[in-house]
């Protein structure tokens, strides 16, 4: 009984991250980070007024070049300096990442167990600094969009 429970414990943490990532975040510095988060993600399909709503467990990670959303080393959201499309703002206690024009994009947001404030500001912060050397994410995606620059994005495999 205690290996089934291990297992299962085990298949919900994702805050692994590869080594080269893990070395990339420490050389940036690690401003916050939480892992085993639920997420609510939704995708709006613009004039269809269609939207996909999903609950996803995933990790946040932000310094002050890089937000990341990641389910282990799989990326879901990436956003570097420089990344015009992308928006943060407060809900009550949740904080909103948005990604995509008017008409069509993605909203990832989650409660954090404290300082939403904080949390919202240093996202921002990422998203309102100026273009650096921007690194492509070698991993594959969770199902959705990864922008690795601004204006370009890469569709992700399901």
């Amino acid at each position: 009984m205690g290996s089934l429970f291990s297992s299962i414990q085990c298949a919900q943490d994702t805050g692994r991250l590869t080594p080269e990532q893990e070395a990339r975040f420490q050389q940036e510095g690690i401003l916050r980070r939480a892992d085993n988060v639920v997420f609510h993600y939704s995708r709006d399909y613009g004039l269809r007024r269609n939207e996909t709503r999903e609950y996803r467990r995933a990790s946040i990670l932000v310094t002050p070049r890089t937000v990341l959303v990641h389910k282990n080393e799989k990326v879901g959201l990436e956003i570097l300096p420089g990344s015009r499309s992308y928006d943060v703002h407060r809900r009550a206690t949740r904080v909103l990442i948005r990604a995509g024009g008017e008409r069509t994009g993605e909203t990832w947001s989650f409660e954090p167990s404290s300082d939403a404030d904080g949390w919202t500001r240093d996202i921002r912060a990422v998203i309102r600094s100026a273009p650096a050397n921007p690194v492509t994410p070698s991993a594959p995606s969770l199902k959705t969009r990864v922008r690795s620059s601004p204006g370009r994005s890469g569709s992700a495999g399901r």
